[in-house]
């Protein structure tokens, strides 16, 4: 028998059910808060909605995300296997309709990896002062890409796949690690700013993001603006049902697993949200004045989180936030390189994909849907800092599709068992899945940046058709 051979599945040779109800919990968990949580409260929940505005959206969102967990609880009790919603999909409205959702939760997915190794340059480049930043290549959309930076996000992606590739526990138990530290450093973060004396409650005014040009009463509209990419801030939750065939915990604890996820996920967006509007530079009245001046501005007083943590604890609040946010983005890699593999996996298993995706390592570790998730995001970080954004867009509009197609799923299940309370519940989950997508879909004309950027409908025109090429040539 070959190399190649021995590494093919066969009956004894299969996903093995090693991962603990906190290393699942881990994983998920740590998809849900990534970067965002760390570096855009300045860049795009406050420039937004503001203070009040951002609370009252992320709330939104998860009350929406607590509806849809409903649907994805009853079908990971009908179908406890990797593929979670393409595995749905496919069984309630067949191959194409399963294809169709795995290549936009795969968008989703993908795009989290390696705009998180990103998000790890630009975090070392406000912590310490530039060092990665040597041999200057080029300048896209005013952020200048180095040498040095590129280095670093590809290193963290190379080595978290290296790890991803062995046995799961390893994975597992890593990412636990780094959710606690994440965990408890949001915790003494938001605690050291209640019992510091520069934090006032005047501080958080204006409550909404005073817009000069569209005025306040557009308040509702700025809210709209965050709750409409609440799948991307919670997307992660779902991943349970990937690593099912991984579980060794009944999946009758899928629910709260889930539910908790989403509810710890609203605790950290909010509180490092107001963390961030909590104390400002003495130059500016308010917070808006400083998140306005964001762009000119160099160094950890350009990432507001940082600024304040280093202004109420000193240097140790700084290596406490930079722990942190460090500890947000790995856990993004880890769950989601871990949660794509998985799916890639499923979608192989159903004869979607080549055999090549489905072929498990001596760890019994789908090691070739982790190399092609690594192999497809090494090109990511040679566009710098603007990919970030673009992200934010493609994995809202993936998980949107996503959570649609289990929503409907479940109420074509449920209405066959006659479960009226799941079938409501499944009702709605999809018309708030039909709605995300149309509010990011839709242009909105007097209020621009809800929907989808231009180079974000450029990249999701170029996923679609790259996707049809796929289908046809899977499928001649």
């Amino acid at each position: 028998m070959s190399a190649d051979d021995a590494n093919t599945r066969t009956c004894e040779h299969k996903l093995e059910r090693k991962l603990t109800l906190l290393n699942v919990w881990s994983m998920a968990f740590g998809c849900v808060i990534g970067f965002g949580a760390f570096m855009m409260p300045g860049t795009v929940f406050l420039k937004r909605a503001g203070t009040v505005g951002t609370l009252i959206a992320i709330e939104i969102g998860a009350i929406v995300m607590l509806v849809i967990s409903y649907s994805y609880s009853y079908m990971i009790q009908k179908f406890p296997v990797a593929g979670g919603e393409f595995v749905y999909a496919t069984r309630a409205f067949g191959r194409k309709h399963g294809f169709l959702c795995a290549w936009f939760l795969g968008l989703s997915y993908l795009c989290l990896v390696p705009v998180n190794a990103n998000a790890i340059a630009v975090l070392f480049r406000m912590l310490f002062n530039n060092f990665f930043q040597f041999k200057f290549l080029y300048t896209i959309a005013g952020d200048d890409i180095y040498l040095g930076e590129i280095i670093l996000a590809l290193f963290a992606m190379i080595i978290f796949a290296m790890i991803n590739m062995l046995n799961i526990k390893v994975s597992g138990i890593l990412q636990t690690i780094f959710v606690i530290l994440l965990i408890s450093g949001v915790v003494i973060l938001v605690s050291a700013a209640v019992l510091s004396p520069l934090s006032k409650a005047s501080n958080f005014k204006p409550l909404f993001y005073p817009d000069k040009v569209y005025n306040s009463k557009f308040v509702f509209l700025q809210i709209l603006s965050v709750s409409a990419i609440a799948p991307w801030a919670f997307v992660g939750f779902e991943t349970v049902p990937k690593f099912s065939e991984e579980s060794s915990f009944s999946m009758s604890k899928v629910k709260v697993l889930m539910d908790t996820c989403i509810i710890l996920g609203v605790f950290v967006y909010v509180s490092m949200n107001l963390f961030a509007a909590s104390y400002f530079p003495e130059n500016y009245a308010n917070w808006a004045e400083y998140i306005d001046d964001l762009g000119n501005l160099r160094g950890i007083i350009s990432v507001p989180v940082l600024y304040v943590a280093h202004k109420v604890m000193g240097v140790p609040g700084l290596i406490v936030a930079g722990i942190s946010a460090l500890c947000a983005m790995l856990t993004g890699i880890v769950g989601f390189y871990s949660a794509t593999s998985r799916l890639l996996y499923s979608m192989s298993e159903n004869q979607m994909l080549p055999e090549w995706f489905g072929r498990l390592n001596k760890y019994n570790v789908p090691m070739n849907a982790t190399l092609f998730c690594l192999l497809v995001s090494l090109g990511v970080p040679f566009a710098g800092r603007v990919v970030l954004g673009w992200a934010v867009d493609m994995s809202s509009i993936g998980a949107a599709i996503s959570f649609g197609y289990t929503a409907l799923a479940t109420r074509k299940y449920a209405a066959l068992e006659k479960k009226k309370d799941i079938m409501i519940f499944a009702a709605f989950g999809f018309l708030f899945s039909v709605l995300f997508a149309i509010i990011l879909l839709i242009p909105i004309p007097f209020f621009p940046g809800i929907s989808l950027s231009f180079e974000s409908y450029t990249c999701l025109v170029f996923w679609i058709l790259l996707g049809i090429i796929f289908y046809r040539n899977a499928y001649k």
